[in-house]
């Protein structure tokens, strides 16, 4: 339960304050954070999530994540899917309150200024295409869950895990906010889609497949390449 709490925590955590900077702070004009506001918020809230939860459950906080690590060999199917569960609840939970917080201010409008859910095609960033979206989702992810198998490794340098995490998250949302949004994770997309509806859980299809395939691509080169010293 304490594994449970913590993915469900941190991913709660990662989904408020990701997601908040994008609906709240993100588009108000000269005042707003901007792109990259919104991407060192994500990378910042993974930094703190991965220092202040990681030594309870490793603050996987993503299904993408979890599988590479099931596929790696470092944790089991049963471990997989309870931390599966807790981090599609805490993202729920995470957008439930940013909507309820988000909805109080002067002039919000669900269909207009959205939760911060994922998407593609004309109306939303840069208006790129499903292939686009796909490629990029699949190779962001593979790189992101290569960067956390890579730094939390056995001998990997010690203390820096969440660092190079938050930074490679950062990196991420840099290129990937105008494609998609940038998802890399199915229940951060999960979690604002079940609000917004219309598109969002149309396509969320894309931000489910997608990451996962880039997370099992990178589980599997651990897996295959890298073993734990002894």
């Amino acid at each position: 339960m304490r594994k449970f709490t913590a993915e469900m925590l941190g991913t709660f955590v990662l989904v408020f304050f990701g997601c908040g900077a994008a609906v709240i702070a993100g588009a108000n004009g000269t005042e707003g954070v901007g792109l990259t506001g919104i991407a060192l918020a994500f990378g910042l809230t993974i930094v703190a999530v991965a220092y202040g939860l990681g030594a309870i459950s490793g603050a996987h906080l993503n299904p993408a994540v979890s599988l590479g690590m099931r596929l790696a060999g470092r944790m089991d199917t049963s471990a997989f899917v309870l931390y599966v569960v807790a981090q599609v609840v805490g993202a729920i939970l995470g957008a439930a309150v940013l909507y309820l917080i988000a909805s109080g201010g002067e002039g919000y409008d669900l269909a207009v200024n959205g939760l911060g859910a994922n998407g593609y095609g004309p109306g939303y960033g840069g208006g790129y295409n499903l292939v686009s979206a796909l490629l990029f989702e699949v190779v962001a992810t593979f790189v992101f869950v290569t960067v956390i198998l890579g730094a939390t490794h056995g001998l990997a340098p010690k203390g820096f895990a969440g660092l190079a995490i938050g930074l490679a998250l950062t990196m991420i949302h840099l290129v990937g906010i105008k494609i998609t949004g940038t998802s890399v994770n199915p229940a951060r997309s999960i979690g604002p889609a079940l609000f917004v509806g219309g598109d969002a859980l149309r396509h969320l299809w894309v931000f489910l497949a997608a990451p996962l395939v880039g997370g099992a691509l990178a589980g599997w080169l651990h897996g295959e390449g890298l073993t734990q010293p002894e």
